[in-house]
This record gives structure tokens, C-alpha cells and sequence, in this order.
């Protein structure tokens, strides 16, 4: 069973929000929306928490997410999306700001 928006945000009844206004337009576990709309938010929002985010990608992971897109099940790409968002929230990568040396 899914959680509501609450569980995994600041958002709190009645607090007058943009979360707030999520929940009463698509549900507190966003069930008024298709599989294909959630997945264009979590785009949407990775795309511009990537920009944000100090630093610049190896070029080896733009190949590695190739891949990922090419030889993966749905099944497993989308259980990559869980584990990278909870990797993300976990705390620090090894790298934070810079890239590792090249060898």
C-alpha cells in the first residue's frame, strides 16, 4: 500500500501549500494520476535537482544510463529509481562536489 505525500514530505493538513493542493487535486497517495504522469513529474523534478546539484557526470554514467534504458526490464528500472532516490536521500555519495580522479 501505497503512503500519502505526507509521509515522504513537509506537508501538513491544512497548512495552505503547493502539497496541499497536490493532495486535494490527485489524492494523498497521487491515485488520480496515470503511471505515465507520475513518471513525467519524477523527470521533471530529477532534471532540475541534477542542474542544482554541484559538480559535473562522468562520461562513463551518461553510457551506464544508456544501458540502463536499453537492456533493463521496466521491472528493474523502475526498482533503480527507489533505490537511487533513497541512496539520495540516505545521506553523502563518496563524491558530493567533485569528480573521482581518472585513472
Amino acid at each position: 500500500m501505497s503512503k500519502p505525500i505526507g509521509h515522504f514530505t513537509s506537508y501538513t493538513l491544512g497548512d495552505g501549500s503547493l502539497l496541499e493542493s497536490l493532495q486535494e487535486e490527485y489524492g494523498s497517495t497521487f491515485e488520480k494520476m496515470t503511471k505515465r504522469e507520475k513518471l513525467f513529474l519524477v523527470s521533471a523534478i530529477a532534471a532540475q535537482l541534477c542542474e542544482q546539484s554541484p559538480g559535473k557526470c562522468r562520461d562513463e554514467i551518461y553510457t551506464v544510463g544508456h544501458q540502463i534504458n536499453s537492456s533493463l526490464p521496466q521491472a528493474d528500472r523502475q526498482g533503480l529509481i527507489e533505490a537511487l532516490t533513497n541512496q539520495i536521500q540516505g545521506g553523502r555519495s563518496l563524491f558530493d562536489t567533485e569528480l573521482p580522479p581518472m585513472e
